[in-house]
């Protein structure tokens, strides 16, 4: 049960400088993550939930999933064929193995990071798992916009994700604000994506895809 003071905080996120095509083409801001950590007082813990990051047609989805520290992902296979989820790169290292179609494979995510995500089989398959210490958070719509619910009174670390943004960049957009009980309607939030390369990846075992895929094996923003 929330806070009987708690309100919605809300806003929107534009994207500028950008090579993405559904950014130039269609105005396409969503995937952007916005968290709120208090300043004062403790920060509740995960609610139990289970998030979901669907494998179909060879694809992750979403593509950015954001979850607090302790949830649990499940990663069920709606494809006809095998799948295999792993992350070896900086974020939680975790790989759930082949697994067939019609089944699922779950992992916990226990610290705060970003989870780049890919399946050993097909190269062209990423996502990523943002994993906050907050519960307040939300991800943007494709018109830029976010509404983070029940956020009580007080005052709060406001914090920006956004996998084609440099970390000075994001950095920059970190700020205090304070949430009445009314809630909070904050000023757009501008993101630069000058700087932005996409990288190659490998398969979890550190080599490179085999030619057969067909896929690309590029993700934006790679580190190892």
């Amino acid at each position: 049960m929330l806070p009987i003071s708690a309100a919605a905080v809300s806003g929107r996120v534009e994207l500028s400088d950008s090579r993405d095509t559904a950014v130039r083409s269609h105005h396409d801001y969503s995937g952007v993550v916005i968290e709120l950590n208090p300043i004062d007082g403790a920060v509740p813990p995960a609610s139990g939930k289970h998030a979901v990051m669907l494998q179909k047609e060879k694809t992750f989805s979403p593509h950015v999933l954001a979850i607090q520290a302790g949830s649990v992902v499940d990663f069920p296979n709606a494809d006809p064929i095998f799948h295999n989820a792993f992350s070896s790169y900086n974020g939680q290292v975790f790989d759930i193995g082949l697994y067939p179609p019609a089944s699922t494979r779950s992992v916990r995510f226990a610290r705060q990071g970003v989870v780049r995500v890919f399946c050993n089989i097909h190269a062209s398959m990423s996502a990523l798992i943002v994993v906050v210490g907050s519960p307040y958070f939300a991800t943007t719509k494709p018109d830029g916009t976010f509404s983070i619910a029940g956020v009580p009174e007080g005052r709060y670390n406001l914090s920006v994700f956004h996998e084609r943004a440099s970390d000075a960049t994001l950095s920059e957009l970190s700020r205090k604000i304070t949430v009445g009980a009314d809630g909070a309607s904050l000023s757009p939030i501008a993101i630069s994506e000058a700087g932005y390369l996409s990288i190659p990846h490998k398969n979890k075992y550190g080599r490179d895809y085999s030619p057969e895929s067909g896929d690309q094996a590029t993700y934006p923003g790679a580190k190892r």
